[in-house]
């Protein structure tokens, strides 16, 4: 079994708290995503699209089964360097900005319309171009601190943030979110010791998420908590090594107030001889004084055989699992009491109940279900939520 729980309790620089971070291999990722540099959560699916030279795709990926269900080319873009993605309530925007010697003059952000990638394979894109405030030179003298591979949506701005390749920091500036030329407005900077290449704030939290790594190629995350477009960096900053091995750690977004999806690209090097597979890990952070809460008892035991009806809305229910896993993790985000959960097969029947006395953690073990696709259901008081899965 790929799938690895890793139980890390790190002493907080900024604070006398300690941050436990669960960190959860969901599997390996396709080849056709194998350089994947920018994610977003839309729909239940990962969101992702590969960096310099590769098409202007954007790919759906299922996080359960770990196969792409669906492709959507940006018709008038081209992929010189896409970087990160990000999305508020209604576009995607896509970050071509990768600028490596420091030399480019044509960085630009593609904002894509949410409903034309839903429903269709081809989008055209609006775009938002731009140039740093305080870059004055444009000389290739090889690696640079122009280089940039991080975006996110703050309120009505996207924050990019630099990938420093000589100092090793990152400089935070904001661009309006309209299609035109702009001026990327300087915001704040930050001493990171590694190299930043990816973003998500997470607005369930109010935490700015950065992804990156070392010069050796360790990946780490750095968690600006409760911040403001004001304060940004302040005493609340954590950096936390993930001991998920060496890995080009490339792209980070948010699926709940705690929980992350993070992806690294494939790398490979011939002296000496690496070869580290591109893969999608989940990240949990939970601090020792955060509760659970208790919950009452199932009132009222359900039908054996009903209709799993998924009920979506203001609660969200997510599963996670590597393709070959003998666990399937799931994330609830709801303000109701957990009364039970069940799983049913697609005829309906119910297979297995527990209620919330009975619910240890968020894992469900699915090594008694034979091959084949079940729905997983919790019940919220007077509403449920349920998802497929597939055992193998």
């Amino acid at each position: 079994m790929k799938s690895s729980l890793l139980y890390i309790s790190l002493l907080l620089l900024s604070s006398g708290l300690r941050a436990q971070v669960n960190v959860n291999e969901l599997g390996q990722i396709p080849q056709e995503l194998k350089e994947n540099s920018g994610h977003i959560f839309h729909n239940g699916k990962l969101i992702s699209h590969n960096d310099s030279g590769n098409l202007p795709v954007l790919y759906a990926l299922d996080t359960v089964t770990m196969e792409i269900t669906k492709r959507v080319t940006v018709s008038n873009a081209i992929n010189i360097d896409w970087e990160d993605i990000s999305q508020d309530d209604d576009f995607f925007y896509i970050a071509d900005l990768g600028n490596y010697s420091g030399t480019r003059t044509d960085l630009v952000v593609y904002k894509i319309l949410k409903m034309d990638f839903d429903n269709g394979e081809t989008v055209t894109a609006e775009t938002i171009n731009f140039h740093y405030e305080d870059q004055e030179e444009f000389v290739d003298n090889g690696k640079s601190n122009w280089d940039a591979e991080a975006l996110t949506v703050f309120e009505d701005q996207l924050w990019i943030f630099t990938k420093q390749w000589i100092d090793e920091g990152t400089v935070v500036y904001s661009i309006p979110k309209n299609p035109g030329n702009h001026t990327a407005k300087r915001v704040a900077a930050y001493t990171v010791d590694g190299l930043v290449t990816g973003a998500t704030f997470n607005e369930r939290s109010n935490d700015l998420v950065l992804i990156g790594y070392s010069n050796t190629l360790q990946p780490f995350v750095l968690r600006a908590k409760d911040i403001d477009a004001n304060s940004i960096f302040t005493d609340n900053v954590e950096r936390i090594p993930l001991d998920i091995g060496f890995g080009q750690a490339e792209a980070i977004t948010s699926v709940s107030a705690n929980r992350y999806l993070i992806g690294t690209e494939e790398f490979q090097r011939n002296t000496p001889s690496v070869h580290l597979e591109p893969t999608l890990y989940s990240v949990h952070f939970l601090e020792d004084n955060e509760t659970n809460g208790e919950v009452p008892d199932m009132e009222e035991v359900p039908d054996k055989e009903e209709d799993p009806e998924i009920d979506s809305g203001e609660d969200r229910l997510i599963l996670y699992g590597a393709y070959d896993s003998d666990i399937i993790h799931y994330d609830l985000e709801s303000k109701r009491p957990v009364l039970g959960h069940a799983i049913f097969d697609t005829s309906g029947k119910m297979l297995q109940f527990r209620t919330a006395a009975e619910i240890e953690d968020n894992d469900l073990d699915v090594t008694v279900f034979k091959s084949g696709v079940y729905y997983f259901t919790l019940y919220l008081g007077d509403k449920k939520l349920s998802k497929a899965f597939v055992a193998y």
